[in-house]
């Protein structure tokens, strides 16, 4: 099967999967959950991917009911705490995006010490997109170069592509390939700078039914396109 150095996944679907099951919504996210638990340690057993950034809350989320937003934190409160030894087995690396300052401070603090915790791992790096807008890193990103300039750290003809990867969350490769379950076709904000050519593709499956035959299905087809960057070959 074919390598993939960084994998972007949306996962979206968990509501309408448990809507159309006659469940409440939260019933969608515990089993989102389970699936994303069980796709990271396939990734990784396989070597088949380097870097896995996974869209799990935007920014934007924070406005759904108050009850789902209150199971969603306490599910991923409870994820952050237990996982640190099984990816200190399994050797990933976990890292976070997005704006702390919008969550709560236990959240934040086991965010912090599960990174801290992994921090020396080699294997598949897990980038959380958690509290997380696209615009909100370029921003965020560009006001920390605008400082560094201020500070006389760093010069403006100093300011190119590569710079400004650097200053966002984490200095990650660009996206390879972006897979965002439930057939909706659109991006909603989801690294907008790394995204710059990656292949899409978008299969109609909730998250929930997102499993381990349909990853591969998604790997056959990143493994038919023609990736030429603007080139002609």
């Amino acid at each position: 099967m074919v390598k993939i150095n960084h994998l972007g996944i949306i996962v979206d679907g968990n509501g309408r999967w448990a809507k159309e099951k006659g469940l409440n919504r939260s019933m969608g996210h515990k089993r989102g959950a389970e699936v994303l638990k069980d796709i990271i340690l396939y990734l990784n057993r396989e070597k088949l991917v380097n870097y896995l950034s996974l869209y799990v809350f935007s920014t934007e989320n924070f406005d759904r009911p108050q009850e789902e937003v209150n199971y969603l934190m306490e599910l991923f409160l409870k994820w952050f705490k237990t996982v640190e030894k099984e990816y200190t087995q399994e050797n990933i690396k976990v890292y976070f995006s997005g704006r702390k300052e919008y969550l709560r401070s236990d959240i934040v603090d086991a965010m912090i010490l599960l990174e801290e915790k992994t921090k020396n791992n080699t294997g598949l790096v897990v980038n959380f997109c958690l509290s997380y807008g696209g615009r909100a890193e370029i921003v965020d990103a560009t006001k920390k170069i605008v400082n560094k300039v201020i500070n006389n750290e760093l010069n403006i003809e100093d300011i190119d592509e590569k710079l400004f990867s650097q200053n966002l969350y984490h200095n990650l490769p660009d996206i390879d390939f972006l897979i965002r379950t439930s057939g909706e076709n659109r991006i909603s904000n989801f690294m907008l700078w790394q995204i710059s050519y990656a292949e899409f593709y978008f299969p109609k499956t909730y998250f929930p039914d997102f499993n381990l035959d349909e990853v591969k299905k998604a790997f056959e087809e990143y493994a038919k396109r023609d990736r030429r960057f603007g080139r002609v070959k």
